[in-house]
């Protein structure tokens, strides 16, 4: 099934069930952002990166409206629902500053078989916020998706992200986080290593040959 959305390109990934706040000041998506309000819709933010305008995203629900400025500038609060695939832009809308696109709806399997792939994933996940003294940064799991929950806290580039986004069946997307954490494990082992030796400095040792 094929929609039109509005769309609000910007260069971040977006996954669903993922709040973001925006401020919004352009006028032609102060009117998008109004009109969505009203019509109680959502809009599409299609990820670009390297200046790239690439055909994935995901559209987001409007939450809450925090602020409304003078100037019409609105602080937002908004919410990932589904990723989208844009088949044809749409630049020119009549009455319309913002653009759109013409998109389809992958389907996408959340559910996850292999629970203990998922406490694995979180765990050495855990391990590294701990590692940097950053635990309260530390995801909660809230999600059925936990790919979709740590996603942007395992170390990956925009590039993986947006990886990680075109895939569609959970098993698939841990399976890409666990490879990537395997990838940079000897890295944080050495940190730990090095934590401990610090740790050390000062300390009576027992040393034997």
């Amino acid at each position: 099934m094929t929609s039109f959305i509005p769309v609000f390109p910007l260069d971040i990934v977006v996954f669903p069930g993922e709040s973001l706040n925006l401020h919004i000041f352009e006028a032609r998506y102060i009117q998008m952002i109004k009109e969505k309000i009203a019509d109680k819709k959502p809009f599409g933010i299609p990820s670009v990166i390297n200046k790239v305008y690439n055909e994935l995203g995901t559209t987001m629900e409007i939450v809450e409206v925090v602020k409304e400025y003078e100037n019409g500038e609105m602080d937002v609060r908004t919410r990932g629902v589904q990723v989208f695939r844009m088949l044809q832009p749409v630049s020119d809308i009549p009455d319309k500053l913002y653009s759109g696109a013409i998109v389809n709806f992958p389907e996408n399997n959340f559910k996850n078989d292999d629970t203990n792939i998922s406490k694995v994933i979180l765990e050495e996940v855990k391990r590294m916020y701990t590692l940097f003294n950053v635990e309260a940064k530390f995801p909660v799991h809230k999600q059925e998706a936990v790919s979709y929950e740590i996603g942007h806290f395992v170390g990956f580039t925009r590039e993986q992200e947006y990886d990680l986004l075109g895939l569609f069946t959970e098993v698939q997307r841990l399976e890409y986080i666990r490879r990537h954490l395997n990838n940079i494990l000897p890295v944080v082992k050495e940190l730990e290593a090095m934590k401990a030796r610090i740790q050390m400095n000062g300390h009576f040792r027992d040393l034997s040959l």
